[in-house]
């Protein structure tokens, strides 16, 4: 069977591996609350769609050690990457015990999606070289050496999952270390019909998300790299810089 990332929502944004396990399956056990209904779609006609909305993991389980042990293509469809915020630990645990071979097929990040969407890069030269996945510790918590204020201290690029409900208690941990201008990116539902891409600052990112009253599937990017100046340039591309490839100013473009 496959654990299939769905992507952020825009079925054309699929892996080509991803389309190919989709079309190919016979059952398809899905996030219906979280994956596109478009991503759903390709699977063919006849497919069987369980949606795992109102299930446990053990009611998963025993789903999926259903279909597979009946000879069925079972492909489990993650939204996003199936290996960042989703219960993959736990299901290749159990799928592995059960003797079941899984390969899992990554996706493309809503945080990808939303830096391309913007046109923008999160790692600028001389401004800032990190990129830091995480999220509000909520009611499932985070460890403690990973708390907000600790990451912040590195006022890298902060990709922030599943904060929007604690939106007001991540921008006054993030103001310890981040100016309060620094600017942020606020998606809803990224890559879909319906998606919405704010551009505000630190300082008003609660306010924003109130305003416009979002609550779930929104991802912050929080990152000076929205401000860099043009005038920042990568030296890997500069005409004094040698590497294997290319020699050093002045060496002839056709060495």
């Amino acid at each position: 069977m496959a654990v299939v990332g769905a992507g952020p929502g825009a079925p054309d944004l699929l892996t080509m591996r991803a389309h190919q396990r989709i079309r190919e399956a016979q059952v398809l056990v899905w996030a219906d609350s979280l994956v596109s209904p478009a991503v759903a779609a390709l699977a063919p006609a006849d497919c069987a769609r369980i949606s795992t909305r109102s299930l446990t993991l053990e009611a998963v389980m025993e789903v999926m050690l259903e279909q597979v042990r009946a000879g069925k293509r079972v492909v489990r469809l993650h939204d996003g990457d199936p290996c960042l915020y989703g219960a993959l630990h736990e299901q290749i645990c159990r799928l592995s015990e059960a003797g079941v071979t899984v390969e899992v097929v990554p996706g493309v990040s809503a945080y990808q999606a939303t830096a391309a969407a913007l046109g923008q890069s999160l790692t600028i030269p001389g401004l800032v070289q990190t990129i830091v996945l995480t999220r509000a510790a909520g009611r499932t918590g985070t460890p403690e050496r990973e708390t907000l204020k600790q990451v912040a201290a590195l006022r890298a690029s902060l990709c922030l999952y599943l904060s929007a409900r604690h939106v007001d208690a991540v921008q006054e941990e993030l103001l310890l270390h981040y100016p309060a201008d620094t600017p942020v990116a606020i998606a809803f539902r990224i890559s879909w019909p319906d998606e919405r891409l704010l551009l505000t600052t630190l300082g008003a990112m609660a306010a924003t998300t109130t305003a416009h009253k979002l609550i779930r599937t929104t991802l912050y990017l929080v990152s000076p790299a929205l401000a860099a100046s043009p005038t920042c340039r990568s030296r890997l591309y500069a005409p004094g810089h040698t590497h294997l490839f290319r020699g050093g100013q002045g060496q002839s473009a056709a060495r």
